[in-house]
């Protein structure tokens, strides 16, 4: 089944899968270690934000926040924050408890939108409480 507002299949292999995280979220690096993108989709790579991957000054210079978002690029095409969750969900399996949640929880664009915001905030307020500073400012920092 191909979802009409991502163009992404249901858990159909992918070419060129990237995803870029915060690799300082513990949120953010159990998701990556939980989600089965892999079995479905082959090659993935997966690229912390915080580093000087080229893919990362891409990102940056298209645009995209990623204090606000991960992003998902497939092929040419990137995904961006709560769009990005809602591909993950499309293309992991439903193999395990978390993928299954993880699936019914973020296969909708609807619901995307609603819970994508809350898992930020609660991301944004532990990177704070742990000192880390954001995304954007540390890579101002490196300039």
């Amino acid at each position: 089944m191909t979802d009409s507002t991502t163009g992404v299949e249901a858990s159909a292999p992918a070419e060129d899968v990237s995803i870029v995280y915060d690799g300082e979220c513990p949120f953010c690096q159990h998701f990556m270690l939980l989600v089965r993108v892999r079995e479905s989709a082959g090659s993935v790579r997966l690229i912390d934000a915080r580093s000087d991957d080229p893919l990362v000054t891409d990102v940056i210079q298209r645009g995209f926040d990623l204090d606000q978002g991960m992003i998902v690029k497939i092929g040419e095409r990137f995904y961006h924050g709560a769009e990005a969750m809602q591909v993950l969900a499309m293309l992991s399996t439903r193999t395990g408890w978390f993928n299954k949640l993880n699936y019914q929880l973020f296969r909708s664009q609807r619901a995307s939108r609603a819970l994508y915001p809350l898992l930020r905030s609660g991301r944004n307020l532990v990177l704070r409480i742990r000192g880390h500073k954001p995304i954007h400012s540390q890579k101002a920092a490196k300039k």
